[in-house]
Order: C-alpha cells, then structure tokens, then sequence
C-alpha cells in the first residue's frame, strides 16, 4: 500500500541536500522536518519518484545500515559508487560519511535559527 504525506516534498527537498560521498540516517531527516518520523522519512524514500534526482540511497537506518528490503543491493551498489565503504558487517562510519546538514540556504528557507539547528544535529547518529 503506497503512503503518502504532506511532507513527503520537504523530506525529499532535505535529501537533496545530502552530498554524494554522504549518508543521512531516516531520524536526521525526520529531526529537520516537521511533521515527519523516521517511519515517514522510510516511506518517503521507499515511493520516491523517479525523474528528479532524488539520491533517496543515501538515506540508511540508524545503526548505519542498509535496511533490510527489496532495492537493498540496488542502495549498496549505489552507494558503493559514490565511495561509500562497509565494515564487514555491513555498517558504514557515521565519523567517515554522515552528513553534517543542509545548507545555511535550506535552514533560512525552512525559517530554522541555527543554533535550533545544532541542537538538533548533536542529537545525531556519531
């Protein structure tokens, strides 16, 4: 059954902020987002749509893993492409890869002060 929420567009915006070479867990996302959970931010990723260079592969759960699912190869090679690399385990560092935020341009439109912005970030998978 697809879902689909109003802040599904936001959640997709914020993703595209995530440089290539970068992982985002589905928390970080939804920490920036009003409205959003992890689970939504999952949904979300999982109905992207096609056409609009979403990088929805660079969104992993939070233990640094690719979550279990049809497409789970697909995000892993895709990733592996932009140089991301596994432990043997299957992690990837959130020291080496995680993504440190959007851009000051995306918290001024999203009208969020910066220092709210790193309260939020140190809650962020280390």
């Amino acid at each position: 059954m697809a879902k689909n929420f109003k802040c599904f567009p936001a959640v997709y915006g914020l993703i595209k902020e995530i440089p290539k070479g970068q992982v985002a867990s589905y928390g970080m996302i939804a920490s920036l987002v009003p409205g959003a959970t992890a689970r939504i931010v999952g949904f979300a990723t999982a109905g992207t749509p096609t056409g609009q260079d979403i990088p929805w592969q660079r969104v992993v759960n939070s233990m640094g893993k690719i979550s279990e699912r049809d497409g789970a190869e697909r995000q892993r090679s895709r990733l592996m492409a932009e140089g991301i690399k596994f432990s043997p385990s299957g992690k990837i560092s959130w020291a080496t890869y995680r993504w440190h935020g959007p851009s000051d341009q995306w918290l001024a439109d999203a009208g969020m002060d910066p220092m709210d912005f790193l309260t939020i970030q140190a809650g962020w998978p280390k």
